[in-house]
């Protein structure tokens, strides 16, 4: 899908792709989906999953997984380039489409706002969050080390493009942004709403955990559904 794109080209196409980006108040959200992406090192092949969990409960109901080819590399800035072919993949696996889609990376927290949460939001014309374990852009202002506290990531410009979120006491932030179709504010507290037990929200960490055992053999590609729904807390 993106082989034949250099860093230039895909760089231009993120900048056009901004232009779409649309920020809205979301409905009731029912439920809730985690995605992630896992490969070997220098293998071509992706393995992509996502979970479909209720919200807010976080009982996990079903999960969908597929691979995909790609040769695409790894360049701070252009992960939706080699991870986004794979979940849409996975994604036409799913027919009843979740309310919100949370990517483990970052929406418009990204230096063309840009990051893999938007790109795949615009392509699917879904609501998404980006939430990231690391910081790719923007000034790093770290929250207080109590859990849930929050600080405002900004631009050069002063431009607010997400938030560090302190899940848990003693741990790193991850880092929340507004993908496509939600705002800002609504990214935050959905992403408070999945957090359990762990630094990680449950739905990218149960995705991240299923797509795991996908890449070792233990699950098999395709639609999945859970019966009975298992519960992530």
């Amino acid at each position: 899908m993106y082989d034949h794109y250099s860093f230039e080209d895909a760089a231009a196409y993120q900048i056009e792709l901004a232009k779409q980006l649309k920020f809205q108040p979301l409905g009731e959200i029912k439920t809730i989906t985690g995605a992630d992406i896992s490969f070997n090192k220098n293998s071509t092949t992706m393995y992509a999953g996502m979970v479909i969990l209720s919200y807010p409960e976080m009982v996990l109901k079903s999960f969908a997984l597929e691979t995909y080819e790609t040769s695409f590399p790894y360049k701070a800035g252009f992960l939706g380039f080699k991870e986004i072919p794979a979940l849409l993949k996975v994604w036409a696996l799913i027919a009843d489409k979740p309310d919100v889609v949370v990517l483990d990376g970052n929406g418009i927290l990204h230096p063309r706002r840009m990051g893999v949460a938007s790109h795949f939001g615009i392509l699917a014309n879904q609501a998404t969050i980006g939430c990231a374990k690391s910081l790719l852009y923007g000034k790093n202002h770290q929250p207080a080390n109590v859990k849930y506290n929050t600080a405002e990531i900004k631009n050069n410009a002063g431009e607010m493009l997400g938030f560090a979120l302190r899940t848990k006491i003693n741990c790193e932030s991850v880092y929340v942004s507004a993908g496509h179709l939600i705002t800002q504010e609504k990214s935050l507290d959905v992403i408070k709403k999945c957090v359990g037990n762990y630094r990680i929200p449950e739905p990218t960490r149960m995705a991240h955990n299923i797509v795991n055992d996908f890449r070792i053999g233990k699950l098999k590609a395709g639609f999945h559904e859970v019966s009975p729904p298992l519960t992530l807390f």
